[in-house]
């Protein structure tokens, strides 16, 4: 009788186990999906987000232009990085077409 309840407390004791493994990967799994999905909202987010193409309307105000080597050096600095983050943009929609 001592061996049956010996094998009995152990096939509890790994089926309690068994248990906790399984919800402990469960856990993980679902958590996984869950920011698997978030990433590819905020990525669907950001292709559709408002876009500014290449900022010369920025550049287009009434006030007369100023004329002197640091406003040129900027503008030229803003449409570098209008074009580096139409590159950006382009390779995000590039990869959410693949997706």
């Amino acid at each position: 009788m001592g061996e049956y309840r010996e094998t009995a407390s152990g096939s509890i004791t790994s089926l309690i186990s068994g248990a906790v493994l399984g919800a402990a990967g469960l856990a993980w799994w679902l958590f996984s999906e869950a920011e698997r999905r978030q990433q590819s909202r905020k990525q669907r987010a950001m292709l559709y987000a408002p876009r500014i193409q290449d900022g010369s309307e920025a550049f287009e105000s009434s006030s007369p232009p100023l004329d002197n080597e640091g406003s040129e050096q900027l503008e030229q600095r803003v449409e570098q990085l209008n074009a580096a983050i139409a590159d950006v943009r382009r390779q995000l929609e590039d990869l959410g077409a693949r997706n």
